[in-house]
């Protein structure tokens, strides 16, 4: 399978103001773009938005490439949607949709290239910690936090793998051809994490 850098960017190290920031800080920034993008109505200040979020990506030090390969596969469904949108709201109305979207994949890119995966959990236990009360386990909630971060570029290598067989064989627009290999493997790697966590005593309730 090939590796995919896939909607969120991988840990770049470095020692820029983000790298330093608080991890609370910065996930008050991706809460905060997400709550925007349902507040912003304006498509000229999600521009403006994406575009600061953006030079800060760069500042860090993350590079071009990283967030064009965050964006990348994200460009036929953006396509799809902002198609969409204009043919029923018009061309504004269309724009702030797709560029909300960025600014929520940049801020959350944001997030994970300057943060550490540990540092992340961490900060994902210490989040979830209040909720215990109610039952929930935070060290739980971040294994599965974690095998998501995992999961998510597995499943987008196996698509791009299958479709590249697929195109290779003529059958690129046969839905058949597409899904059902990347059902059947993401099943057989969910088995087999589900195995391995088994086997180590990791995510099994406590006594």
């Amino acid at each position: 399978m090939r590796g995919h850098g896939f909607l969120l960017a991988n840990y770049v190290p470095g020692n820029s103001l983000l790298h330093r920031a608080p991890l609370a800080l910065k996930f008050g920034l991706v809460f905060a773009c997400g709550l925007a993008s349902f507040v912003i109505v304006d498509w000229r200040i999600s521009a403006a938005v994406l575009a600061m979020l953006t030079g800060l990506f760069l500042l860090a030090g993350a590079g071009a490439r990283r967030i064009w390969g965050a964006v990348r596969p994200l460009a036929p469904v953006l396509l799809a949607i902002g198609f969409f949108q204009w043919w029923q709201l018009g061309g504004p109305t269309a724009a702030r949709i797709v560029l909300n979207i960025l600014v929520c994949v940049v801020a959350a890119s944001l997030l994970t290239a300057t943060t550490p995966i540990q540092q992340l959990l961490d900060g994902v236990v210490r989040l979830a910690r209040p909720f215990r009360r109610l039952g929930a386990d935070p060290e739980r909630f971040a294994l599965t936090t974690g095998i998501m971060l995992r999961s998510i570029p597995f499943i987008a290598g196996t698509f791009a793998d299958v479709r590249d067989s697929a195109r290779a064989r003529g059958l690129e627009r046969n839905p058949r051809a597409l899904i059902l290999p990347v059902f059947i493997t993401s099943v057989a790697y969910a088995r087999q994490t589900g195995e391995a966590l088994a086997a180590r005593g990791l995510g099994e309730a406590e006594d």
